[in-house]
């Protein structure tokens, strides 16, 4: 499936939705209040993570419903690209898949002045897939480090294990400027120069490493836990083992700590004059955390546990403080 097919599936869903908050008790859903849509005019620049894209894209699909004057673009250029372009002042709000780089990232935003909140907006568990066909149901963390580390010499299954299948693997991986790929390399794989192996495919739309691994035979990559759903049919998502047996992805384990260290947090960073300034970028970000629950089901993915929304609402409110 393309994006273009994976947008127009989560307007569908924003639409049914939209009709749903609009029913409920007669509030609008982008006031916390409950009052009537501030009738904010406008527009809202994000660009950044293309695993957040999807729950962004819901979030300005909804809001389209009720204020069609507010106009909310999101871009996918990666959690590096989308911060390099908030950095510089060029968008209002940067979808990320891994905390902004305090060694890199924070000092431009310092030295142009770019001032913002970090707001967590769901859970995700980062999944390896591999080819349907492929006899391999499950890997050891061990495995998974063996396999995508820097300078993997890894280039049959049987490498990993004898009991794999004698066949040679092709790789589709996101690109460096994937918060995807930062995560598998500082947080999974663990090595100090926060890189993959090289001999891999790259992309940094998803859509490209899904068609990859599903029309390639022993083919493994990993992406959000968002598109292994949205193609379960093509991929086969594999178990992984942190030392207390097979754990598959899914919502359960990843809000229950048990799909480790894969599962992740997910973020949009705010600018605070953006949302001071711009009525949109303030309706728009108001909107999304107060529904945030019901867009991340539809975008499907992993709402935040209670503890987790409180903490991101807090932070909503100490925007304009």
């Amino acid at each position: 499936m393309n994006r273009t097919s994976h947008r127009w599936t989560i307007a569908s869903g924003a639409a049914v939705l939209a009709l749903t908050l609009a029913a409920c008790g007669g509030a609008d859903a982008g006031n916390a209040e409950g009052g009537e849509s501030g009738g904010a005019s406008g527009s809202v620049a994000v660009d950044g993570s293309s695993t957040v894209y999807p729950m962004s894209n819901t979030a300005a699909e909804l809001l389209s419903e009720e204020n069609p004057d507010i106009q909310v673009s999101v871009g996918f250029s990666g959690t590096g690209g989308g911060f390099e372009k908030f950095c510089a002042g060029q968008t209002d709000i940067s979808d990320a898949s891994r905390p902004i780089k305090e060694d890199e990232e924070v000092p431009v935003c310092e030295e142009n002045g770019v001032e913002y909140t970090e707001l967590l907006v769901a859970t995700d568990a980062l999944t390896v897939v591999v080819h349907p066909d492929l006899a391999v149901d499950c890997l050891t963390t061990d495995q998974v480090v063996e396999l995508f580390g820097p300078g993997s010499d890894v280039t049959s299954w049987q490498d990993l294990d004898p009991s794999f299948p004698d066949a040679e693997i092709a790789g589709f991986i996101p690109g460096t400027d994937s918060g995807t790929y930062d995560y598998m390399a500082a947080d999974v794989v663990g090595d100090e120069s926060e890189s993959l192996r090289e001999d891999f495919e790259v992309s940094e739309d998803d859509n490209i490493l899904v068609q990859g691994v599903s029309g390639t035979e022993n083919s493994v990559g990993f992406f959000g836990y968002s598109y292994y759903e949205e193609n379960a049919d093509t991929v086969k998502a594999l178990a992984i083992d942190d030392g207390n047996g097979c754990v598959e992805p899914s919502a359960e384990t990843a809000q229950a700590g048990e799909y480790t260290p894969l599962a992740r947090p997910l973020f949009i960073y705010v600018s605070n004059s953006a949302y001071a300034d711009n009525a949109a970028v303030a309706e728009y970000v108001d909107f999304y955390i107060e529904n945030l629950a019901d867009i991340a089901e539809t975008a499907q993915f992993i709402p935040l546990n209670d503890d987790d929304y409180a903490a991101t609402q807090d932070a909503l409110a100490g925007i304009s403080g």
